[in-house]
């Protein structure tokens, strides 16, 4: 069997930056067994699947270790793929996933994602995490996600994850997101998951979904931008919906190609 195969960096309009994620269409569903066995050989943090359905479009997110209910630079890999590469019709994309209809909508380059809002509430951070952390964070929130606020920016370039000890903690599917008010932006943030094949992913949409009320909140305005400041480092732009956000970014091809099953 020969599928196609497309990576692609996204919220970014640069190669090499940005997160990195592959797409591979589909006829008709694999066992997730095989699904999962493609993503681990990809060797990125997120594989998409997707069946064009006519009206929506089916899309499926695996890690190398498990299938998502949310991933946020695997849509907008995939809907750059759909749009830049196999010359999908139309503005405005609707996918059917874990998380619902998702919409995302395509304009001057840029892929507008409509996903759930998830407010984070005031939490305990576990100790294991706390052991973890080289830098303690002054406010605890958690969603999906544990949301970790620190004083400035420049605390969230200096902490450091003790990975022996964070991974003794399962969090499945949620992560630990680390943000700040951004020095030039609206809000920064990293993003990291415990027991996984990439201990801290590049860019990391599903987390804004968190991130975009509670900053919204905090600075009073609806439109924001955001940086995730890893190695490899993305732009986000925001918006606050009440129940949902829109999440934005920039995407691009960085290799198209095949691969073989028997």
């Amino acid at each position: 069997m020969q599928l196609e195969l497309y990576q692609i960096d996204s919220f970014t309009d640069k190669i090499f930056h940005g997160n990195p994620a592959c797409v591979v269409p589909l006829k008709e569903w694999l066992p997730d067994e095989i699904l999962l066995k493609i993503t681990r050989e990809n060797a990125v943090a997120e594989t998409a699947f997707f069946i064009d359905k006519g009206e929506t479009i089916h899309l499926r997110w695996f890690t190398p270790e498990i299938e998502m209910d949310l991933c946020g630079h695997a849509t907008l890999a995939a809907a750059h793929c759909l749009v830049s590469i196999l010359n999908y019709k139309g503005d405005q994309i609707t996918f059917e996933t874990k998380s619902g209809l998702l919409t995302v909508e395509v304009k001057d380059g840029m892929y507008y994602m409509d996903f759930p809002s998830r407010m984070p509430e005031v939490s305990t951070l576990p100790d294991i995490i706390v052991k973890s952390l080289n830098i303690q964070p002054k406010e605890v929130f958690q969603s999906r996600d544990y949301v970790l606020v620190y004083e400035s920016e420049e605390d969230i370039k200096k902490v450091q994850i003790e990975r022996s000890i964070f991974d003794t903690i399962n969090l499945d599917p949620g992560g630990v997101v680390i943000t700040s008010v951004g020095s030039d932006c609206d809000f920064v943030s990293r993003y990291f998951t415990p027991q996984s094949t990439i201990l801290e992913d590049p860019v990391t949409g599903s987390a804004h979904c968190s991130l975009i009320p509670f900053w919204s909140s905090r600075l009073g305005k609806d439109t924001l931008f955001a940086r995730q400041i890893s190695e490899r480092g993305g732009e986000l732009y925001c918006e606050n919906k009440e129940q949902r956000v829109i999440v934005a970014g920039k995407a691009r091809t960085y290799s198209v190609g095949h691969i073989y099953i028997e």
